[in-house]
């Protein structure tokens, strides 16, 4: 059976906004949930399709995908919201809207140990075209979380460990009834960390962890583009009391060209070249972005705004054997500050023009005539 469009499914615009389409599931999934609906078979299903197209649609980047992709672009593992099971569904997403509406704090990134995940660092980084286009291996400086050395990273002083929380037995969770609902919630004594930690470590307030300056290498590929988001896992910030590290996400933008301007794999460039050379023919050299050079053959009679192309010239194509291509378009100059010679050799040479020599002018002429011709037989008839 074909799936439905995750937007019909939401029952809101291509267009909506985050908080529409985060209203419009909320809404749908209390009115769907199977224990609401202990009678329709199909509660289940419904429940799972709603929870599947708001995973998609509230994450930016998984929704330029469907955007563009439809359902394709999660296929063969690449995403998709369906393929856990319904009671985790239930766990995360129910609990959710529970949140929402009671203003209880989610339990995302951490468990009964009171290990958080550290948070995602991003840097920016700009570099040059030619660097776009020969790759390079940069180091970057980042101030950031590491896991202390004194208590390696639990947060109690060296010698003593973080006790369970009597609380909630370790659980950072503990439970109440209300009306129907049996609520969770944080545990207020341990603020969700299931430990308690008597005697801190010093060196960390019992954090876990310290803000130090570290350098890391990172590695760009030949032919990034503008906006290009590369990964390094596990180098962002320590976790809390020893928990995974978060990532680093470093941002790239291409700095503007002195010569050149990209379009995808292609670059594009303009040389003016004298009117002299259009009209007789002639040749000229360009550079290439590879800091070479190469000539280019101006046939006679080249108009202005002429284009030439340079198979394989261009920028290499990411993660592919391949290359763009490199356009050159000729701007014919008219001359300036003309001496008096030149001035009588130009006229001599405008006296001995014909139509053959000048082809597009002769033709534009025409047709105004033809216009002007019309309009006077128009005014004549009336």
């Amino acid at each position: 059976m074909a799936k439905r469009c995750f937007y019909e499914v939401l029952s809101v615009e291509r267009t909506a906004s985050d908080s529409d389409i985060k209203a419009a599931f909320r809404k749908q999934a209390m009115q769907c949930h199977p224990d609401r609906n202990p009678a329709d078979k199909d509660a289940e299903h419904k429940f799972k399709e709603i929870n599947e197209a708001y995973e998609v649609l509230k994450d930016p980047d998984k929704r330029a995908a469907y955007d563009r992709f439809g359902h394709a672009a999660f296929e063969h593992g690449m995403g998709g919201g369906a393929a856990a099971g319904f009671g985790a569904e239930f766990a995360t997403t129910f609990s959710d809207i529970f949140d929402d509406l009671f203003g209880m704090s989610g339990r995302r990134g951490r468990g009964g140990s009171g290990r958080e995940r550290g948070a995602d660092l991003r840097y920016n980084m700009e570099i040059s075209l030619q660097e776009a286009y020969a790759g390079k291996a940069a180091q970057v400086r980042i101030p950031t979380s590491v896991t202390c050395e004194a208590c390696s990273g639990s947060g109690a002083k060296p010698g003593t460990k973080p006790k369970v929380c009597a609380m909630c037995g370790g659980h950072g969770r503990v439970r109440h009834a209300q009306g129907f609902f049996t609520l969770e919630r944080t545990c207020p004594n341990c603020q969700g960390r299931g430990q308690s930690i008597d005697s801190p470590c010093s060196s960390c307030a019992g954090s876990g962890r310290v803000t130090r300056e570290r350098t890391l290498s990172v590695n760009i590929p030949a032919g990034v583009e503008d906006g290009t988001r590369i990964r390094l896992a596990g180098e962002g910030e320590a976790g809390v009391r020893g928990g995974p590290p978060g990532d680093l996400y470093i941002f790239l933008s291409i700095g503007s060209h002195l010569f050149f301007q990209r379009e995808g794999a292609d670059l594009h460039c303009r040389v003016p070249v004298s009117m002299v050379t259009a009209a007789m023919g002639g040749e000229f050299e360009v550079p290439t972005i590879d800091g070479g050079k190469t000539r280019v053959k101006v046939p006679e009679g080249t108009q202005s705004g002429r284009r030439f192309r340079l198979q394989g010239k261009g920028m290499p194509v990411l993660r592919a054997r391949q290359s763009g291509d490199m356009y050159v378009q000729v701007v014919v100059e008219t001359p300036q500050n003309l001496t008096k010679k030149q001035r009588e050799l130009l006229a001599e040479f405008d006296r001995l023009s014909s139509t053959a020599t000048q082809p597009e002018s002769a033709g534009f002429l025409g047709k105004v005539k033809e216009f002007l011709d019309g309009l006077g037989s128009r005014a004549n008839s009336a």
